[in-house]
């Protein structure tokens, strides 16, 4: 694999990870927004929490491919 390519590679990820975290964050508010009303439907923020849970397991997943893991 060439430099240009890893480059490419690199911000892809990068662009991604940044797209989660704001994707995560919007649920969140969603979430806190659901669970304020005076009836929260509990299927629609079981749902929501699960979705949650795998944009962090990718979040995780991406940020250690970004960050090279080093042993000191």
């Amino acid at each position: 694999m060439n430099a240009s390519s890893e480059l490419n590679r690199t911000e892809m990820l990068a662009i991604r990870l940044e797209m989660l975290k704001r994707d995560h964050r919007d649920l969140d508010m969603a979430i806190a927004a659901e669970m304020a009303a005076p009836l929260p439907d509990r299927l629609t923020l079981q749902r929501m929490k699960k979705q949650k849970l795998a944009m962090k397991d990718q979040i995780t997943t991406i940020s250690a491919k970004l960050i090279p893991n080093i042993i000191a």
